[in-house]
């Protein structure tokens, strides 16, 4: 576009992100520690729960909480960006439909399951219906449009940790016949943050207005699920400008700041309501809206910092390994956590011991899975989402 200079321009051949590609495999792992974290929180309604619990698990999930997942949806429309230039909408779409929609069909029915049948078994030691009559209860479903995207309901159905997986699938879905407008207007877009980069805190407003008005949730790690649309898009449309990146830049360190301060201010909201996530009143309303607009700076200021100017290296071994590993990771992952905390948490042991040992257990387990398993051959790489064929990798 006239006025802009190469340097701000990104091009279509734009080297990936690394720093983004390395984020989103430490989410996808801490998420190992996240979850085992949860079966020693007082206030979690987990699949399985320590019989002694403490409140600090609840303060420090907080700070996960307030970036993580949110960060996942920016690198994920971020890669929606560069699918999108490479394969066009169509093609992009018919990807999506499969690199995402059939480990999110084939997970349903193989592991999902399980944690909730664990969940039973946990509750009440007098439940003894064996594994195989419980899959078809928990298969058992109506449709109900009401809950959008989650339109299967039933008793004992979930989608679990894949609701990560449908509302990408969806976002995908919706971004598509969309995706070459809304590139070309974010090139303007581009052109006025440049100009006025404090209009890169304008997105806390639709944040903190969807997180008030619509209520947190938390089986979507916290925030409303529309609000997650919001970081998608802002990957897609503006992740990757020039202009857009030098303003995050200077701006991490004081709007990082500006988070802290936000974040610590919802404290006295999630202690002494009863219920933050839903409540009507002003303060719970206030509250939530307080946290939307924390997590945007936040997610800002973690952008802007790991943004910087640095030799282009094609990424190590292990770094392209796990890159190829995050989504079928992270569909392993909590049926896996579940499972060890169901035959750990009945240890007389300190917690840290017990939190130590699912975490440990529960990445070798992954991990192996993965490697023995999911990658070996075209079928089970084709199940969880992979490409069929290896990606070549760079000569060490």
């Amino acid at each position: 576009m006239v006025g802009v200079s190469a340097q701000t321009q990104a091009p279509a051949t734009a080297p990936r992100r690394g720093e983004l590609d390395a984020l989103r495999v430490f989410v996808v792992l801490g998420l190992v520690f996240f979850h085992s974290a949860l079966v020693f929180s007082p206030d979690d309604d987990f699949y399985v729960k320590n019989a002694e619990t403490t409140g600090a698990i609840t303060v420090l999930a907080g700070f996960g909480v307030v970036w993580a997942m949110p960060m996942l949806f920016i690198v994920a429309g971020l890669g929606s960006r560069y699918s999108i230039r490479r394969r066009g909408p169509a093609r992009f779409t018919r990807e999506r439909l499969v690199r995402l929609g059939v480990p999110l069909v084939f997970a349903t029915l193989v592991l999902v399951p399980l944690p909730q049948w664990l969940r039973l078994r946990a509750a009440d030691p007098g439940y003894d219906e064996s594994y195989w009559r419980f899959w078809p209860r928990f298969l058992t479903v109506r449709l109900d449009a009401a809950d959008f995207p989650f339109v299967l309901e039933g008793e004992h159905f979930e989608t679990g940790h894949l609701w990560f997986v449908v509302l990408l699938l969806v976002f995908s879905l919706l971004l598509a016949p969309v995706a070459a407008p809304l590139a070309a207007r974010s090139e303007r877009v581009g052109q006025t943050v440049e100009r006025r980069p404090a209009l890169l805190l304008l997105p806390a407003l639709p944040l903190a207005a969807i997180n008030a008005f619509l209520g947190m949730e938390e089986g979507f790690a916290g925030w409303n699920r529309w609000a997650y649309l919001v970081f998608f898009l802002f990957g897609y449309a503006l992740a990757d400008d020039g202009r857009v990146r030098a303003a995050l830049r200077r701006r991490a360190v004081p709007v990082g700041v500006v988070g802290l301060v936000l974040f610590a201010g919802t404290a006295p909201g999630f202690v002494s309501l009863d219920d933050p996530f839903t409540e009507w009143s002003p303060f719970a309303l206030v509250t939530r809206g307080v946290f939307g607009a924390a997590g945007w700076c936040w997610v800002v200021a973690i952008l802007g910092l790991l943004d910087r100017p640095r030799e282009v290296r094609q990424p190590s071994r292990g770094m392209i390994y796990l890159g190829l590993a995050a989504l079928p990771l992270y569909v392993l992952h909590q049926p896996v956590v579940v499972a060890l905390a169901y035959g750990v948490v009945g240890w007389s042991a300190p917690i840290v011991i017990e939190y130590a040992v699912i975490v440990a257990g529960s990445l070798a387990v992954i991990l192996l899975v993965y490697e023995l398993v999911v990658r070996r051959t075209r079928v089970t790489r084709f199940l969880f989402g992979m490409r069929t064929a290896p990606v070549a990798r760079p000569p060490s």
